[in-house]
């Protein structure tokens, strides 16, 4: 280099990095999947707002055509809906409420090595997982209980998950047991040390697991279809989406013995779908910033 010379700059690193074709691929494979998941709601959200008419006419496809709101008044309007749908909110509250519960007091006990029978314990929990009687088993055994056209029936058989528990197993014991001993040597005891630190600092875990049972509920209809079929008034709303479909029941709208234009049953049935969709979609924007870090924190030790 010549005396005096001014030396030339170094060059920036650049904070993106370059595209590979791998990312190329994975980007597309990831939006074919947003595709397959969205646009069949796109479909169901278009149809319940679109008329009879063009219904027939199959010019539905994402978007609504000749905007109608009537199949929603016609839904609104029925008591039967609107009862199924309160009761399963209120079914929804009551099982994630107990089934959290039932998941902490099951998983912290495992967090203590002095536990005895623990590894017992946790054999026989994970051995649920693999191995179960099947729908036979559980029906006789719901009759003999008086489970039966209860709705007991939908709480009491699914009180606990066996992987949530896992998931808040593995996050109470990525808590450091310098907090646990320093609460022993305050004098805590094990409920206290539950109480007023390990819950505490597992909101993230808590949201994600109550997420987890919420969804679960709100989803689910197999089992009232099952074990609840002589009380119709006790069926969850998916449930009743499921009869609605199978034409099994029908709102007022759909009344065999009431006149409707053709495609006024599609319409309905399509706007029962997207109102059954809505409180769940309405609750999850709150608890997502929880679930990633809820999902990964609990998966740190085995």
């Amino acid at each position: 280099m010549v005396k005096g010379s001014i030396a030339p700059a170094p060059r920036r690193k650049s904070r993106f990095r370059k595209t590979t074709t791998g990312d190329i691929v994975i980007i597309g494979f990831m939006l074919v999947l947003i595709a397959l998941c969205i646009l069949p709601i796109m479909n169901v959200v278009a149809t319940s707002f679109s008329s009879p008419g063009a219904i027939i006419r199959q010019e539905v496809v994402f978007l609504p055509v000749e905007f109608h709101v009537g199949a929603f008044a016609d839904v609104l309007s029925d008591s039967r809906f609107m009862w199924s749908l309160a009761w399963t909110g209120i079914l929804t509250a009551i099982v994630v409420v107990v089934n959290l519960i039932m998941t902490i007091l099951c998983a912290y006990p495992l967090t203590y090595m002095s536990l005895k029978g623990r590894k017992l314990i946790s054999f026989l929990i994970i051995f649920t997982m693999l191995f179960s009687a099947g729908l036979i088993p559980a029906f006789v055994l719901f009759r003999d209980l008086n489970l039966l056209d209860n709705p007991l029936v939908l709480i009491l058989p699914g009180m606990i998950s066996v992987f949530n528990m896992i998931i808040m197993r593995n996050f109470f014991m990525g808590i450091p047991d310098s907090l646990k001993e320093s609460a022993e040597i305050d004098g805590l005891g094990p409920f206290r040390i539950l109480i007023y630190i390990y819950l505490p600092l597992s909101t993230p875990v808590l949201a994600t697991i109550g997420l987890f049972y919420a969804v679960g509920r709100w989803n689910g209809f197999q089992d009232a279809l099952f074990f609840l079929s002589g009380a119709p008034q006790w069926h969850p709303i998916q449930l009743l989406l499921y009869n609605i479909l199978q034409n099994i029941v029908a709102v007022d709208a759909l009344d065999p013995g009431a006149t409707a234009a053709p495609g006024w049953g599609t319409s309905v049935q399509a706007a029962a779908i997207v109102i059954a969709m809505v409180p769940i979609l309405c609750v999850y924007p709150f608890i997502q910033k929880y679930f990633v870090q809820g999902a990964t924190l609990g998966a740190i030790k085995g």
